[in-house]
């Protein structure tokens, strides 16, 4: 990780000096030194590519009771002293941190205050490459250790020996684990539907949707074989509306009969009576792929350092709305952390706010339902919080996607957007901290200018045109028999 995360840590140890309180005093306050660690908490932080003047990180008492931080020090990997040979910071006698209070440590100058302490320095403290900050109290032992980039803690060269505490909390700019390789999620135009491909760095490959039924998968092979790829590992059917898995079908018999096979197909378990949602049934069952349904708690069982948690659709009968019970996934890779919701509203926007808070922020939001108005609604936008929002929709969608209002949400916040519709196939690229995205057609990414650039249009329909209904009898869709719950 960068200085950014190196920063946080001295923001808060810096804190913790600061926030000594004239109302409590030492003897009132928790002294057992792995207490001490497990009530701090770093709550924000400002580390990313800033000067000295900027850096800092705010710091947190979540116990019940006052924590006692005299005589406590802040080191680096180098023990005695910090990067350059800076000194370490050391708390003042009496430093007293009340219950739930907090302090701001700026690694600059500056005349300190109730709420703000200065670590005194005209230099940024922390390597760039990778450091591990510790806090120790005064006979030396380990209270708070956290590294970052590539370091690893069993082997740094520090000279402070004892237990540690509590590793990053995940925050922006922190590193949650060292993680290996690079993690591949490209979107692929379909036009007016969605697909995304994300390839893990153990060569895993899930597909999460095969685009529109028009198309009947063919651009989406042509996609994944320009790829080299030859297997799909996992393939999501988001939920069941013809846009999202016009491809299935055709894509389960390309590579169960000229491909490695499909591994496991995952669906919502809300059907469709079209007679598309019937071919990918058929697929599966005649070429004995397994079908798993999914709901809020779960996992999809991926290899290495990727997860992909299920946060939709709610456990239990949610209804037979195929959009609200669309499968929404969250992926976490080190640092990163990528959202794809589906098609759900703002109704189930809200519910998932509430559902799962902070576990919601990402670096990379695929903004829900194709950019329609219908969803990325400000509360859930500003849950999500994401530096880079991706757009999947046609450039002339007679649908109005992307809708202005959520370009126009977008810019108010400064999100940088990609749209297929310009961009064409657009692929984020990341090794778990760093993130870079390659698009196979230049445009800008300001929101303003896409929104200058899209057809008139006023986002006056929800869904596209149906697919045809099956003949006869309607697609019975997934049942226990068929599709046993992941769970």
């Amino acid at each position: 990780m960068n200085r950014a995360t190196l920063v946080v840590s001295v923001a808060l140890l810096v804190v913790l000096a600061g926030c000594a309180s004239d109302t409590g005093g030492p003897e009132d306050a928790i002294g057992d030194s792995q207490t001490v660690g497990n009530a701090l908490e770093v709550v924000d932080m400002n580390v990313k590519d800033v000067s000295p003047d900027e850096e800092y990180i705010v710091l947190e008492n979540t116990a019940d009771e006052s924590v006692d931080l005299s005589g406590f020090e802040l080191r680096d990997r180098e023990g005695g002293q910090v990067d350059g040979g800076l000194s370490p910071f050391s708390f003042p006698s009496e430093f007293v941190l009340e219950s739930g209070e907090a302090v701001k440590i700026t690694t600059g100058e500056g005349d300190p205050t109730d709420n703000e302490l200065y670590w005194g320095y005209n230099v940024n403290i922390w390597r760039d490459d990778g450091d591990v900050v510790r806090l120790v109290d005064t006979s030396g032992q380990v209270v708070v250790e956290h590294a970052y980039g590539d370091i690893d803690i069993d082997a740094s060269d520090g000279d402070v020996e004892g237990d540690h505490g509590d590793e990053s909390d995940g925050l922006d700019g922190s590193t949650v684990d060292t993680v290996e390789g690079e993690l591949e999620i490209h979107h692929i135009d379909v036009g007016q539907g969605d697909s995304t491909l994300i390839i893990t760095p153990a060569n895993e490959t899930i597909l999460i949707d095969t685009g529109d039924w028009r198309q009947d998968g063919s651009e989406i092979i042509a996609y994944l074989e320009a790829q080299g790829i030859d297997r799909i590992d996992h393939l999501v059917a988001t939920h069941a509306d013809a846009d999202h898995i016009g491809g299935h079908a055709a894509v389960i018999e390309h590579f169960e009969t000229t491909g490695k096979g499909v591994g496991t197909a995952y669906d919502s378990g809300v059907p469709s009576d079209s007679a598309t949602y019937a071919n990918y049934l058929d697929a599966v069952d005649e070429y004995d792929v397994e079908l798993l349904i999914v709901e809020s708690g779960d996992e999809l069982p991926l290899e290495g350092d990727v997860s992909a948690q299920v946060m939709n659709p709610p456990a239990g009968d949610a209804g037979s709305d195929v959009n609200d019970n669309s499968v929404v996934l969250a992926f976490e890779f080190g640092d990163f952390q990528y959202l794809a919701p589906g098609d759900v509203d703002t109704g189930v926007e809200q519910r998932l706010v509430d559902e799962w808070g902070s576990d919601l922020e990402s670096d990379v939001y695929k903004a829900g339902h194709h950019g329609s108005s219908t969803s990325s609604s400000d509360a859930f936008v500003d849950a999500v919080d994401p530096e880079t929002a991706i757009i999947s929709s046609a450039y002339d969608s007679q649908y109005g996607h992307p809708s202005d209002e959520v370009l126009e949400r977008f810019a108010a916040r400064e999100i940088e957007t990609y749209w297929t519709g310009v961009h064409g196939d657009i692929v984020v690229r990341t090794d778990g901290t760093s993130i870079e995205v390659e698009t196979e057609e230049l445009f800008s990414t300001d929101p303003e200018d896409i929104l200058a650039e899209t057809p008139d249009s006023d986002d006056e329909t929800n869904s596209l045109i149906s697919p045809p209904l099956v003949t006869g009898s309607v697609a019975s869709g997934i049942d226990g028999a068929v599709a046993p719950a992941m769970g």
